[in-house]
């Protein structure tokens, strides 16, 4: 069995931010509920984290996208 699925990585709001995600919490709960953002796990009263596998593929997905975006010129 892969060690991560026995023991996945966990990623707090400082490890996002140091990730370069530096949105409000009110955002990610949004982007969230609305299937945009991965879902966070509850790790005990206001703590909470995201496994790392799931943001590391959203932003994998960010990357793609911008790869297909063509951006006005300014």
């Amino acid at each position: 069995m892969n060690i991560e699925k026995k023991h996945p990585r966990l990623a707090t709001r400082d490890d996002l931010k140091r990730m370069g995600i530096k949105v409000s919490n009110t955002t990610k709960l949004r982007w969230e509920a609305q299937g945009r953002f991965p879902r966070r796990i509850r790790m005990g009263g206001t703590t909470v984290a995201w496994f790392m596998s799931e943001i590391e593929d959203w932003l994998a997905e960010r990357d793609a996208e911008r790869a297909r975006t063509f951006y006005a010129d300014y």
